[in-house]
């Protein structure tokens, strides 16, 4: 146990690709296992949503927009961070930096010419906040040959690895992706799509920004033609390292797959694009596990969609599954909590990534150091 006299904290910042808002998280590292101090979640104004959601595909005025919106969405981080600090209670000299990674609007790390682009300025953050901030966390594994995602996959692995057991851990924000903990090597990769697809049915036909614990979805049967159809996409037959996004998985995709299936309900398709995420996701993990009985834990936002627990539970019948409160972090808070643990590596010139997960040509020491 360490010295939980003298704390060790660091604040990470998330918002990811369902982009419904602004997570904070204020850990202390001076304890072994580590302590979440105070959490934050500032949801996105509808304005600032809908610009950010714009740029994710090739439009008009880009670089303009995409300037305006890099310090808005740094000023509403901030706003995220100054709120969780008041709440908290804590001097922000005690605070060693914030790990901010930043709003991604382009992921493409295939050859010749792979990169990936987060917004979210952390000059201004740093300016706004008075405090250190690490940001650009990806383009380093992608500069070593990697995918730069996953990157959480390092940190499930430093919190929730034991010894003896078979462990995978399963985030699903917009897009899922899988850490499998094995006793001999670690598996990470994006599974497809997540919440990202449902959430955008769900907008479209019920006017929500989710379908809340599923109960949509759940209100209807799949069609299992429509969902071998979308088992199709040659995504989910490449095999890791790999990583994935809205570039991919978006309204266009969808229309195109619903092409010759304008006949179906909408709850039906909701029930469809559920169990698109939950096989795509067991698919996963049969595939690479060395083991029908471990143990799953879910996080993200998908953590609270019980119809989707459900139909994972069902894809796989050997494995104990649960969310990410039975083994000591709540799922909302797991992926705000990697990037702080990230920035600690950060300042502390050690590795964040797993070359074996990202396909770099070797661990990286990942992001930059912006002072306050």
């Amino acid at each position: 146990m360490g010295d939980n006299n003298t704390p060790l904290l660091f604040i990470g910042v998330m918002s990811g690709t369902s982009m419904d808002g602004v997570d904070a998280v204020l850990v202390d590292f001076a304890t072994t296992p580590l302590r979440t101090v105070a959490f934050h979640h500032l949801p996105y104004p509808e304005e600032l949503r809908a610009g950010v959601l714009s740029l994710c595909q090739p439009d008009h005025d880009e670089i303009n927009r995409l300037g305006q919106l890099d310090v808005q969405l740094a000023r509403l981080y901030a706003d995220c961070v100054n709120e969780l600090i008041s709440s908290a209670g804590v001097e922000r000299l005690q605070i060693n930096a914030i790990g901010c990674h930043g709003q991604t609007i382009r992921h493409q790390p295939n050859p010749p010419h792979a990169f990936t682009l987060q917004i979210g300025d952390p000059n201004t953050l740093a300016e706004l906040t008075g405090i250190s901030v690490v940001s650009d966390f990806r383009r380093r594994d992608i500069a070593a040959g990697g995918q730069g995602a996953p990157l959480v996959p390092a940190f499930h692995h430093h919190l929730f690895h034991v010894e003896g057991k078979v462990r995978c851990v399963v985030n699903i924000g917009g897009i899922a992706n899988i850490t499998l903990l094995q006793q001999r090597d670690i598996v990470g990769f994006d599974t497809g799509p997540g919440n990202v697809l449902m959430d955008y049915w769900c907008n479209k036909h019920q006017q929500k920004r989710y379908d809340k614990n599923g109960d949509w979805a759940a209100s209807a049967e799949p069609d299992e033609q429509l969902l071998a159809t979308m088992l199709q996409t040659p995504y989910f037959a490449i095999t890791a390292p790999k990583s994935t996004g809205r570039e991919l998985f978006n309204a266009g995709w969808l229309m195109d797959q619903l092409s010759d299936y304008g006949h179906l309900d909408t709850a039906i398709v909701q029930s469809t694009l559920c169990s698109l995420t939950a096989i795509s996701i067991s698919q996963a993990i049969n595939a690479y596990a060395n083991t029908h009985n471990g143990e799953l834990y879910i996080c993200g936002g998908g953590a609270f969609n019980f119809e989707l627990l459900k139909r994972l539970a069902q894809s796989l019948p050997g494995w104990h599954v649960a969310t990410t409160d039975e083994i000591g972090l709540a799922p909302h808070w797991v992926e705000a909590t990697a990037f702080a643990w990230l920035a600690k590596q950060r300042v502390n010139g050690k590795t964040g990534s797993l070359s074996a997960v990202t396909g770099a040509i070797a661990p990286r020491v990942l992001g930059a150091i912006y002072p306050p």
